[in-house]
């Protein structure tokens, strides 16, 4: 299977490619910049991504299979300009869709954001649940998700949307923009400073998921029958709610076993007192479609902390 991968560079795209990569499928790297073929993977193969040039799109995407769509304004971005934030979210994603039908692609995948519900996330949350979330990041996501699902009705290509909760892992390489993510930095943190400094008290409830789980997740719903297939879109989490105090002391722990020291950790103050409500990230769907998630937040928290350690060393701040 050829696989066209965008944003094949960031964090997400990257962890998706070597996992496809390592399936034996044929990798493509989708990337806005001209690059060359990366240390990391070899034998992967890299497209320029003309996101304005329809006929450059339709060349890229000409005898690839599956298209994953993981290019995407981060959420700060997006807050500084959410003009550019739709135009890329929403229409290069429109674009792209346009590119994929008119040559043949047979599936498409979407990554979406859970926060497209409403920030912060909170009590149950299943795919019934409005998108309430005015924020640019959220909005622009899910102009791009409308016009996966219109294609799809219009059974012009396979179209998979899914809502990803607090993704966290090691990225491929140490200049991936994924230094922002919770999880991400109070593992470089810990691995740099021997330290973990909360901007909160820490009650706060998130989802998280494993990049693990979300590679195995993608690559099941890319080579999934499409009479498995179920409408409309996927909520993709653990399932499993935890504060952020349980997470940090949780990489405390690991720090301990992997790296030979325990971090100090150090809370913040909420300035709302207001309680925080808990969360159930509901995927009962996804678990559906015959997947069943591993959710081994310890491997994924060694690999990130080995990684951090490496790549780090001696810019402690």
């Amino acid at each position: 299977m050829r696989v066209l991968i965008t944003g094949g560079f960031g964090f997400i795209g990257g962890r998706l490619a070597e996992y496809f990569s390592l399936a034996g499928h044929q990798v493509v790297l989708g990337s806005r910049r001209q690059r060359t073929t990366p240390a990391w993977l070899p034998h992967a193969s890299v497209s320029f991504m003309d996101w304005n040039d329809l006929p450059a799109l339709q060349r890229t995407c000409l005898g690839v299979d599956v298209i994953v769509h993981a290019a995407g304004m981060n959420a700060e971005d997006c807050a500084s300009n959410p003009k550019a934030a739709l135009e890329f979210n929403g229409l290069a994603t429109a674009r792209l869709l346009g590119a994929s039908c008119a040559v043949g692609v047979k599936r498409f995948v979407y990554l979406s954001t859970a926060h497209v519900y409403a920030s912060p996330l909170a009590g149950p949350i299943t795919e019934d649940n409005p998108p309430e979330n005015h924020h640019p990041y959220a909005t622009s996501h899910l102009a791009g998700e409308n016009a996966v699902l219109a294609a799809t009705r219009q059974d012009k290509i396979e179209g998979v949307v899914l809502r990803l909760s607090n993704a966290f892992g090691a990225p491929m390489h140490r200049d991936v923009n994924c230094w922002t993510l919770l999880a991400n930095d109070l593992c470089r943190q810990a691995a740099v400073n021997e330290k973990m400094v909360l901007r909160s008290s820490g009650l706060q409830q998130r989802d998280f998921i494993t990049m693990a789980d979300v590679c195995r997740v993608v690559g099941h719903l890319s080579l999934l029958d499409r009479r498995l297939m179920l409408p409309g879109v996927l909520n993709v989490g653990s399932g499993v709610s935890r504060s952020v105090l349980e997470f940090a002391i949780m990489i405390q722990q690991r720090s301990k076993q992997v790296l030979g020291f325990e971090p100090g950790l150090y809370k913040g103050v909420d300035s709302d007192a207001t309680p925080h409500e808990p969360l159930t990230y509901i995927c009962e769907k996804l678990r559906q479609t015959g997947i069943r998630l591993k959710s081994d937040l310890a491997t994924e928290i060694d690999r990130l902390l080995f990684f951090c350690q490496e790549a780090f060393s001696g810019t402690r701040s």
